[in-house]
């Protein structure tokens, strides 16, 4: 009998380890890139979409026939935009001039209705969220669709559950430490309560941009790496989540993005760049015996144009 899946949501999840063999120093410890490109999408937010959908039909709040509404860089739109695809529901999306244009047109040709707040010269702020953030409600509001509004719903934080069991597993239950960068706050929040349930002596890093640094510093400020920092304090955040906070700019994010490609071959976004900057320095201080665990978040193809 042939193995098949029953459709492309199906597909979501069981992704790949790969160790970085050329990036992280000789003598530091093993650095683990746990491969989310290879979901649908090619990001990790098909997980949470997914989930985010699952359960809103579970419970009612999204019946058949109905809609769908949120707000998004990029990457969370395209994976709602393959699941409404897969599953019939009209999607509404808000997003900006700020983010990839790669992204915006995925959107779109999975039929997604897309509505452009303008950005500040093409950068993240704390007032361009808050700006998408009501114009979703504004938009729910008068067409009755159910609103994922990422930024406060749960029902994601188990898709991330889901993924630390597969880490666990594939390391055999040995890792030392988990890096991620924050934009929601679910993916370390969920990740990391997962795996410190199998061992609370694992060492969890948050990252953020160091030009936004509202988590370390409680400042804000404007930067361009997508899908992260907020520019506030995201409802998620817990501030027990994370051992440390680590701040890694724009330009070392895209530095290191551009070094996976041609030293690994692993082509990635900025906020991959951001997230192994910041295991590298965690690597650093834990020493050679150590496993870092930190997350490939999405495939550069996303981010053509801005190369």
């Amino acid at each position: 009998m042939m193995d098949l899946r029953r459709d492309i949501l199906d597909c979501i999840g069981g992704t790949s380890l790969l160790p970085l063999r050329k990036v992280a120093p000789r003598n530091s410890a093993r650095i683990l890139l746990k491969l989310e490109n290879e979901n649908p999408t090619g990001s990790m937010k098909d997980r949470m979409a997914l989930a985010m959908i699952a359960a809103a039909e579970a419970d009612g709040r999204l019946a058949a026939g109905g809609s769908v509404v949120e707000y998004t860089g990029g990457s969370t739109g395209v994976s709602l935009s393959l699941v409404c695809a897969v599953k019939g529901y009209p999607l509404h999306i808000v997003t900006s001039d700020a983010f990839a244009q790669e992204k915006r047109d995925h959107m779109q040709i999975l039929g997604a209705r897309l509505e452009i707040v303008p950005s500040e010269s093409g950068r993240m702020t704390a007032t361009l969220t808050r700006d998408m953030i009501e114009a979703a409600r504004v938009i729910a509001a008068d067409t009755g669709g159910f609103w994922t509004d990422q930024m406060n719903n749960t029902d994601q934080v188990a898709a991330y559950h889901a993924m630390a069991e597969e880490i666990w597993v594939q390391t055999g239950g040995r890792i030392d430490g988990f890096v991620q960068s924050v934009g929601t706050a679910a993916s370390l929040r969920g990740t990391g309560e997962a795996l410190r349930r199998h061992d609370d002596r694992i060492r969890l890093v948050a990252v953020e941009p160091a030009e936004s640094p509202v988590l370390s510093e409680g400042r804000t400020g404007a930067h361009k790496i997508d899908g992260i920092g907020a520019g506030y304090v995201v409802p998620l955040w817990r501030a027990d989540i994370a051992d440390q906070i680590e701040q890694v700019s724009t330009d070392e994010a895209a530095a290191m993005a551009m070094r996976l490609a041609r030293e690994e071959g692993l082509f990635a976004g900025t906020s991959t760049g951001a997230n192994v900057v910041a295991a590298l320095r965690l690597a650093e201080s834990l020493g050679p015996d150590a496993t870092i665990v930190t997350v490939m978040c999405d495939t550069g193809m996303k981010y053509l144009s801005r190369r």
